[in-house]
C-alpha cells in the first residue's frame, strides 16, 4: 500500500474562489441527497447561506488551488516561487554552512599537500564533501593515515560529514623514475623502452610488457593527459622509438596514452585488488574504478563486494576510447559515473570531450545515478592563487549541465594552494546555482524509473516542495529516497536524516542533499519535532518557515506496512493551514499500473472545509480514468459531513468535458 499525505499552504489572491463563482460550481453528480439538502438549507435563509459562504471564502485565502486554470490565475503569486536567483541570494543570508548552501559537491584528492589533520580540517570547513585516495600514489600506510583522520572529522562534527572514495591505479601505463626531469625538445628522437630501470636524457623505461605490442609506428603517443606528444616512427622486441612533436617537461611516472588505443591490460589488476580489499577492509564509501571498459567489470566488482558484505558503492570512470561503445550498460551496471577528462581526451580527439561530458551527464541524470566532472578544473591553481576564466566558466558548465560532484586532483594534492581552489570552486558552484531557472515541474528522468511507486512517490514530493518553495526533510533508513529526490532536483535543500552513520557517509556525494545522523524515536511526530528543532538550531531554517516532510517507504520506519508519507509543515512543528487532505490508496494494483495512472491521468483538486479537516479525507481510485487535479470519487460518509453551502462554493467534479477523459 502507498500512502501520500500532501498538505501544501500557499498564499493566494482570494479572489480565485469567492462568493461570485457560486454559480459556475455547481457539482453535477453529487447524490441527490446531498442537493437536496443543498435546496432546503437554501430555502431556509439565503442571508445565512451566503454569510457563511463568505466566511468560508475568506479562510481560502490561504490555499492554492493546482487546477491548469487556476495556476494561470495565480501567476502572480507564483513569480517569487520561480525566481531561483532571489531565492539564491536570500539562502546566503539565513544559512551559515557552505556544504548546506552549495547543492554541487566537491570532491578533493588528498596528497602531500593536505595529508595533516589540519588540513583536511580546513578543507572539510572550506567545502569539501568527499576526499578521494589515490591509489596511484602513495601506499597503504599513507592511505590510511588519510582514511584515519576523516573518520575521525565525521565523529567529531554532528553538522558536516565527508565520504570517503578510493580511486584505483587501474591498467596504466606509465614511465619510470627519473632522477630530474627530462626537457623534450620538438623535433627530437626518444626511447621509451620496457626494460627496468632506464633514465637517460633520450630515454626512459615504462612498466608496462606489452607496451612494444601494443603500439605501431604512425600512432601518436600523449604523455601526462596530452600534455606532450610524441609520433613512434619504429620499435624493437624492447624499445618504441619516437619523435617529439609537442614538447614539454617529462617528469617521474607520467601516464602514457595512444590515441584512439586502449592498453591490452586487464581493467582490475592484481593491484587494484589489493586496494579493493584494503578499501573493503577500512569501510570506504565508493570506489572509482578507472579504465572501465565494459559491464563485466563492474558485474566482477560488485559481486566481490556482496561476497563480503561489503556496502560500497562503485563509480565507474570512463576514460578509455573502449569504454564509448558501451557506455549505457556501464553505467547501468555501476552505482554512478565519473567523466574523467585527462584520458578520456588523450585516447580520443579533444574537441570530443565536451560533447561526451555532457553526453555522459545527460545520461546518468536519466538513469539515476550520481555524476562526477573530474580533471583541470583548475589546474592552474596548482601552481597560481587565481583560477583562468576559462577554469570558472568549466566549473560552471558543469553545474548547469547537472553533475553531482566537481572534483579537484593535483590543485588540492600536491597543489601550491588547496584551499584556495576549493573555495573558488564552492564560490562559482553556488553562484551559478542561484541563477539556475527553477521550475514547479521536476525534470523526467527517463525510462529508468517510470514503473517504480517509490519513483512516482519522489517525483510528486519534489512537485510539492517546488510549487510551495519548501526545503526537503526525508527521514531514510537506506538512503534510497534521499537519493531519488536528489535525482529529480527539487528547487530547496533536501536535508535527509538517517540512523545509519554508513548512510550517512555516503549521502555527502548527491547532489542538494545534506545528510545528518540523529537516532529515530519509536514516535514519528517526537522524531520530527526534534529534527525540525536540529534545523533551527544550526540555522538551516527560519522559525515559521514551511518544509515539506517525507517519509521513505522501501523501508517503513514508523509503519508496519510499506508506505509513503509526505506532509508539509512549518518548522514550529505544526502541520500548515486548514487545507484538504488527500489520501491517495491503492488496492490490488501493480506498481506499473499505478504509477503509469499517476503520471498521465490523476488530477487532484485541493479545496478548503468549515468542518472537521479528518473527516474530509477522501479515498480516490487510481484508474486508468482518472484525470490529474480531480477528485473523482468520495466516500458517502465524506460526502454527507460536507455542509451544502461550502460545497456549491467549492466544489466541481469534472468528468466528461474534457477531451480524452
Amino acid at each position: 500500500m502507498a500512502q501520500l499525505v500532501s498538505t501544501p499552504s500557499v498564499n493566494a489572491s482570494s479572489s480565485l474562489l469567492n462568493p461570485s463563482s457560486a454559480s459556475k460550481l455547481k457539482p453535477s453528480s453529487i447524490p441527490s441527497r446531498f442537493r437536496g439538502a443543498q435546496r432546503r438549507e437554501g430555502k431556509r435563509s439565503n442571508g445565512s447561506s451566503r454569510s457563511r459562504v463568505e466566511a468560508v471564502a475568506s479562510r481560502i485565502s490561504t490555499l492554492l488551488p493546482v487546477s491548469p486554470d487556476d495556476l494561470l490565475k495565480a501567476d502572480e503569486e507564483f513569480q517569487k516561487l520561480k525566481t531561483v536567483q532571489q531565492r539564491g541570494n536570500e539562502s546566503l543570508s539565513v544559512w551559515s554552512n557552505p556544504n548546506v548552501r552549495r547543492k554541487t559537491k566537491i570532491v578533493c584528492t588528498i596528497g602531500p599537500s593536505t595529508n595533516t589533520r589540519e588540513m583536511i580540517w580546513k578543507l572539510a570547513e572550506a567545502g569539501m564533501n568527499v576526499a578521494r585516495l589515490n591509489m596511484s600514489h602513495g601506499d597503504h600506510a599513507s592511505h590510511q593515515k588519510v582514511i584515519d583522520l576523516v573518520k575521525e572529522y565525521n565523529a567529531l562534527c554532528k553538522d558536516n560529514v565527508i565520504s570517503i572514495m578510493l580511486d584505483t591505479k587501474g591498467p596504466e601505463v606509465r614511465s619510470g623514475d627519473l632522477p630530474q626531469p627530462i626537457n623534450l625538445v620538438t623535433g627530437q628522437e626518444f626511447t621509451f623502452t620496457i626494460k627496468r630501470g632506464v633514465s637517460t636524457d633520450d630515454s626512459v623505461s615504462v612498466n608496462y610488457d606489452d607496451f612494444v605490442n601494443d603500439v605501431e609506428a604512425g600512432d601518436m603517443l600523449l604523455v601526462d593527459g596530452g600534455m606532450m606528444s610524441l609520433m613512434v616512427k619504429s620499435k624493437t622486441k624492447d624499445d618504441v622509438k619516437c619523435e617529439v612533436v609537442d614538447g614539454g617537461e617529462l617528469k617521474s611516472r607520467r601516464h602514457l596514452n595512444v590515441r584512439g588505443k586502449s592498453a591490452t591490460l586487464p581493467s582490475i589488476t592484481e593491484k587494484d585488488w589489493d586496494d579493493i580489499k584494503f578499501g573493503v577492509e577500512n569501510k570506504v564509501d565508493y570506489y572509482a574504478v578507472s579504465f572501465v571498459k565494459d559491464a563485466d567489470v563492474v558485474h566482477e566488482l560488485k559481486e566481490y563486494l556482496q561476497s563480503c558484505d561489503a556496502d560500497i558503492h562503485v563509480i565507474v570512470k570512463i576514460e578509455s576510447a573502449d569504454s564509448i561503445p558501451n557506455l549505457h550498460s556501464i553505467i547501468t551496471a555501476s552505482d554512478g559515473a565519473m567523466v574523467a577528462r585527462g584520458d578520456l581526451g588523450a585516447e580520443l580527439p579533444i574537441e570530443e570531450v565536451p560533447l561526451l561530458q555532457e553526453e555522459i551527464i545527460g545520461m546518468c541524470r536519466s538513469m539515476g545515478k550520481a555524476v562526477i566532472v573530474a580533471t583541470n578544473m583548475l589546474e592552474s591553481m596548482i601552481t597560481h592563487p587565481m583560477p583562468t576564466r576559462a577554469e570558472v566558466s568549466d566549473i560552471a558548465i558543469a553545474v548547469r549541465e547537472g553533475a553531482d560532484a566537481v572534483m579537484l586532483s593535483g590543485e588540492t594534492a600536491h597543489g601550491k594552494h588547496p584551499l584556495k581552489a576549493v573555495k573558488v570552486m564552492h564560490t562559482v558552484a553556488l553562484r551559478t546555482e542561484a541563477t539556475l531557472d527553477g521550475s514547479e515541474k521536476p525534470a523526467n528522468l527517463g525510462h529508468a524509473f517510470k514503473n517504480h511507486m517509490s519513483e512516482m512517490f519522489a517525483y510528486h514530493a519534489t512537485m510539492m516542495s517546488n510549487t510551495l518553495g519548501t526545503s526537503t526533510i526525508v527521514f531514510t533508513r537506506t538512503g534510497f529516497m534521499a537519493i531519488l529526490l536528489s535525482h529529480f532536483r527539487p528547487s530547496g535543500t533536501i536535508f535527509a536524516f538517517t540512523d545509519e552513520e554508513r548512510v550517512r557517509q555516503r549521502l555527502a556525494l548527491y547532489q542538494g542533499v545534506c545528510p545528518i545522523y540523529m537516532q529515530f524515536s519509536d514516535d514519528a511526530e517526537k522524531t520530527f519535532a526534534e529534527a525540525l528543532s536540529y534545523l533551527q538550531e544550526h540555522g538551516m531554517v527560519k522559525q515559521g518557515e514551511e518544509v515539506a516532510l517525507v517519509q521513505s517507504g522501501r523501508q517503513p520506519i514508523w509503519r508496519s506496512q510499506s508506505t509513503h508519507n509526505i506532509q508539509a509543515r512549518a518548522s514550529c512543528g505544526c502541520c500548515v493551514g486548514p487545507v484538504l487532505s488527500t489520501i491517495v490508496e491503492f488496492w490490488n494494483i501493480r506498481a506499473a499500473k499505478v504509477a503509469k495512472a499517476m503520471a498521465t491521468r490523476l488530477r487532484l483538486w485541493y479545496s478548503s472545509f468549515a468542518g472537521n479537516v479528518e473527516e474530509l479525507m477522501e479515498i480516490v481510485n487510481a484508474s486508468n480514468y482518472l484525470n490529474c487535479y480531480e477528485l473523482i470519487s468520495f466516500t458517502r460518509k465524506a460526502v454527507e459531513n460536507i455542509a451544502p453551502e461550502d460545497a456549491a462554493v467549492y466544489f466541481e467534479l469534472r468528468g466528461s468535458d474534457r477531451e480524452g477523459d
